[in-house]
């Protein structure tokens, strides 16, 4: 239905901390089946029981969520083994990204890196185009990330000014 009325989405993958938890079986999952657009951007940190935090890949800072029900936000340094990875999802979303607009496109084939302005400007052009569809992760039960995935529907989906008026049909004529 979403497709069919080109309503621009994003996508949460809850439990991360629960058993049988996988981010990236889940996100090749949802880019089979559902868009190759599903582009990841935030990593998990571990996965079921050592689940600990996420990864923004557009800014490249680590997230811990702390106190009762992880209401605190704290930034930690990206933990060393994750680095490649983050690093290879993050040339895969900043690519797709550089189709937002030729200016940003120049500028990635430069070798330039892109700031976060205009990535996230780039996600929020692609996403109203529904082009990208962006994916995040976290656990609502334990409200890890459901902050992050709040400022990404702020962030990346349209508000009502964004999009066309809706036109209804009577069905009698």
């Amino acid at each position: 239905q979403a497709d069919k009325y080109s309503v621009p989405r994003i996508a949460f993958i809850n439990k991360m901390d629960k058993i049988g938890a996988d981010f990236y079986m889940s996100l090749t999952s949802i880019q089979e089946r559902l868009s190759p657009n599903a582009f990841a951007i935030q990593l998990p940190i571990g996965a079921e029981s050592s689940f600990s935090g996420l990864i923004d890949l557009i800014e490249k800072k680590a997230y811990k969520f702390e106190g009762d029900h992880g209401i605190n936000v704290v930034e930690q340094p990206i933990p060393a083994d994750m680095n490649s990875r983050v690093d290879e999802f993050r040339h895969k979303l900043v690519e797709k990204v550089a189709e937002a607009n030729d200016e940003v496109m120049s500028k990635f084939l430069n070798g330039q890196e892109l700031t976060v302005d205009e990535i996230k400007k780039g996600i929020r052009t692609l996403v109203l185009r529904d082009n990208i569809y962006p994916v995040l992760c976290g656990s609502a039960l334990g409200n890890i990330g459901v902050q992050l995935v709040l400022d990404g529907v702020v962030a990346y989906l349209p508000s009502p000014l964004d999009v066309p008026a809706i036109f209804g049909t009577d069905p009698k004529d």
